[in-house]
């Protein structure tokens, strides 16, 4: 019965330990200012501001088809401004697609 109270102080120790959460890793390269006036421009852009208004809370399969749908048209407008502004493209062909 000797054992039991170091086994709980050694699961005491290292619940600490297990609950962490690895630190946040930093942008390999900091966004130059072409890409953050891209970016800026993107989230303005009116097809984005058309699928923000067919966005219907609390309805899960909208929320996720809409959300999808904004982040293709942000990533389409930030790409076109960045072409237009003569700035190098960042990633590489094609972006990840999740499957539906």
């Amino acid at each position: 019965m000797m054992h039991l109270p170091r086994c709980v102080a050694a699961l005491a120790l290292l619940l600490p330990a297990a609950c962490a959460t690895a630190p946040a890793v930093p942008d390999a390269m900091p966004e130059t200012p072409v890409q953050a006036a891209c970016h800026a421009e993107a989230r303005r852009d009116p097809a984005v501001a058309s699928l923000q208004g067919q966005l219907n809370p609390g309805n899960w399969a909208n929320e996720q088809r809409v959300g999808y749908d904004m982040r293709v048209a942000e990533l389409r407008a930030f790409r076109d401004c960045m072409r237009r502004n003569g700035a190098p493209l960042p990633g590489g062909v094609e972006g990840v697609r999740p499957l539906r």
